[in-house]
């Protein structure tokens, strides 16, 4: 009788297998790309910037980087999974080329970033519009929300800086499309700012604002059916003008800083002022009150705002601050949504929360780091990354349904894109056959089978 050694099998590794492709299910993420036309129109785009001779087209170079990073990977040089399956990714180019390329990208300037973001935004309409019910504007309003992001630098780079939460790095300002409780979210700006960037700069904001609102199809670029959410870093004078300027009219939901004269208006609201808080399933939320502040502090700020209050009882164990009262957590926000109830206003200024989930999957997608040296290379990085998180976010919105389109990142990449499959060609046309042991074996081909019915673009 042999005695078991271990936990696991043992299995002998050795070299020469053909015909297996490895991170298989990334095929959604190729198919995505075909379907949407998005290999198309980077290339157009980048025309200008493409040598005479040259082999490689540079729109293909940028979008193989942008999928080796939706794939996991955090640095030019890990393009070379993909060069390792010309099967099914097609010819790669080398890494000097890919380097090179980014090095003319970069000295290009805004004429490249604009190129880039005006194919992006082309892109992402065509999209929408192929997704139908379950696109981002499907209920006739589109969610942004702004936020910063910190992003820790181990080496002394162009621009990098103490930041205010005493770390070293940039602290880039984005912009994301809120998909809502069905869906995840999708990257529409990001601005490279250095470390010691302030967080509540209203003139970065308003250039953040002002490139998300160039993503959007041109019927969201202004109007009320555009809702702009941020954090109390936007709640300054200088922005709140900006968005609610004439012709402009765009709804916003600002987080607000408490200040002395907001606490003492808060203090004097009578009790029958407030009501309880809601839930997003419409119940009512235990130890949550809201309430519409009026009066002096709105002196100076824009006709029609709103200023909405908030207390509530704090978690076990936080810890309360100088700016609240009676032992309440207070927060407020400004608003110029109208003939809405306030526990509805409060309960969508909440939901700005989801912004921190685009952050976590951001940071997992290339994001954790900036790889190279010189600001204007890592805003062409920053652009990879934006159509890397693009890839990821209208692949599930286009061929997944249910629970799993609102898979993050990490959960698609473990459980979909890691699938190996093996690649045969039977007909002159190239089939890939996965495990039927893998279980989600039929999420990847049921999607397959979603982007295979999608027409092939004009």
């Amino acid at each position: 009788m042999k005695k078991r050694i271990g936990s696991y099998p043992r299995v002998r590794a050795e070299g020469g297998g053909r015909g297996v492709v490895s991170q298989a299910g990334a095929v959604l993420l190729v198919e995505t790309v075909r379907k949407s036309g998005l290999d198309q129109a980077i290339s157009t785009a980048l025309t200008p910037w493409r040598k005479s001779r040259a082999v490689h087209d540079p729109g293909k170079v940028l979008l193989d980087v942008a999928l080796a990073v939706a794939l996991g990977g955090d640095c030019l040089a890990d393009v070379a999974m993909l060069r390792a399956e010309p099967g099914m990714f097609g010819p790669v180019a080398s890494d000097p080329t890919v380097s090179r390329l980014v090095d003319t990208l970069a000295a290009g300037g805004n004429r490249v970033l604009t190129a880039i973001r005006q194919a992006r935004a082309h892109t992402r309409e065509h999209v929408w519009k192929l997704a139908g019910d379950t696109a981002p504007d499907a209920g006739g309003q589109v969610t942004v929300d702004l936020d910063g992001v910190l992003v820790i630098s181990h080496s002394d780079k162009q621009d990098a800086a103490a930041t205010w939460k005493k770390t070293f790095g940039h602290h880039p300002l984005m912009g994301f499309v809120d998909h809502g409780t069905g869906g995840s979210g999708e990257p529409v700006a990001a601005v490279l700012r250095a470390g010691n960037a302030g967080s509540n700069t209203a003139a970065d904001h308003i250039i953040t604002a002002q490139l998300a609102l160039a993503q959007l199809p041109k019927a969201y670029r202004r109007g009320r059916r555009t809702l702009i959410r941020t954090d109390s870093g936007g709640g300054t004078h200088e922005f709140v003008g900006w968005l609610a300027q004439r012709r402009r009219w765009l709804s916003y939901s600002v987080g607000m800083t408490i200040t002395d004269a907001i606490h003492q208006a808060v203090l004097k609201a009578p009790v029958s002022a407030w009501t309880p808080a809601v839930e997003p399933s419409g119940d009512i939320r235990d130890g949550a009150w809201v309430a519409e502040i009026a009066g002096d502090v709105l002196t100076g700020w824009p006709e029609g705002m709103r200023l909405i209050m908030r207390k509530e009882r704090p978690h076990p164990g936080a810890q309360l601050r100088i700016t609240d009262a009676d032992g309440l957590r207070l927060t407020c926000f400004a608003t110029n949504s109208v003939d809405v109830p306030i526990a509805a206003l409060e309960l969508r200024h909440r939901r700005r929360a989801r912004a921190e989930d685009r952050i976590r999957a951001a940071r997992a997608t290339g994001l954790r780091n900036l790889p190279l040296h010189d600001t204007a290379q890592n805003q062409i990085w920053l652009e990879i990354v934006q159509i890397a998180l693009d890839l990821l976010a209208w692949m599930p919105m286009l061929a997944l349904t249910s629970e799993t389109r609102r898979w993050e990142p990490r959960r698609l990449r473990l459980r979909l894109f890691s699938a190996a499959a093996q690649i045969v060609t039977t007909a002159r046309r190239r089939r890939l056959r996965f495990a039927r042991h893998w279980p989600w074996t039929g999420v990847i081909t049921d999607a397959l089978a979603r982007l295979e019915a999608i027409p092939n673009p004009g």
